[in-house]
């Protein structure tokens, strides 16, 4: 029985140790001591003098912009609802349900936290618009939940160690991508894309935690 529920525990651990670390964060946040620091970075990102202007050709930032819709509601919902619905036709609702569930209790954590904490945006103006708190980064949260989950299901099915770890190489880099791009645009401070990196991993973590739990019961089960 260790040996099935090892992997559990693995997983477990990382969670705790993303909350920690989430919980930390936003206790540097709420007392202010990042702010100076998230406004040098902000900074880094901005044409000199010109604060409300990105850094960099207009193709770029067009890019940028590009690159930070692949964390946005719609894109999001589209890619989604589209896995999903292949998973029910192939027969494997279980795993269409998880990651249904998975994205939107993420995404209620996700707006949950926004309203706790209610902090401003950057006072850039930026090139995209904001309807939303700041803290945590909404597009960098979601972005992490929905590709580093299927990025772990594509991984458990990979034909290959090697295989795996490119799915999970390519679904980081998207989260990462997209959180950048919400400090290039001047939409978020750094901490907020941090602690919506922090939160979605480890909403990811403990949803493949509960799915191996679940289906480690159901092998035990059967066995007996």
């Amino acid at each position: 029985m260790s040996r099935v529920f090892r992997p559990i525990y693995v997983l477990a651990g990382l969670v705790a140790a993303l909350l920690l670390g989430f919980g930390l964060l936003a206790d540097e946040v709420v007392e202010g001591s990042t702010l100076n620091w998230d406004k040098s970075i902000l900074l880094l990102f901005r044409v000199p003098g010109h604060p409300t202007d990105p850094i960099g050709p207009v193709w770029l930032q067009e890019a940028v912009r590009d690159i930070t819709a692949l964390g946005s509601f719609s894109v999001l919902t589209i890619i989604v609802v589209t896995v999903v619905v292949h998973l029910f036709l192939v027969g494997r609702s279980r795993t269409a349900l998880f990651i249904a569930v998975a994205v939107v209790s993420g995404t209620v954590v996700s707006s949950v936290l926004k309203v706790l904490f209610d902090r401003p945006r950057p006072d850039l103006t930026g090139i995209a618009r904001t309807f939303t708190a700041s803290f945590p980064s909404g597009h960098a949260t979601i972005s992490a939940v929905v590709f580093l989950t299927l990025g772990a299901l594509l991984a458990e099915r990979a034909r290959t160690p090697r295989l795996g770890v490119y799915y999970l190489c390519v679904a980081a880099i998207l989260a990462i991508l997209v959180g950048v791009s919400r400090v290039y645009l001047g939409v978020h401070y750094p901490t907020d894309v941090l602690a919506g990196w922090l939160i979605g991993t480890a909403w990811a973590l403990l949803c493949v935690a509960l799915a191996h739990f679940m289906r480690d019961r159901r092998s035990m089960r059967a066995r007996q």
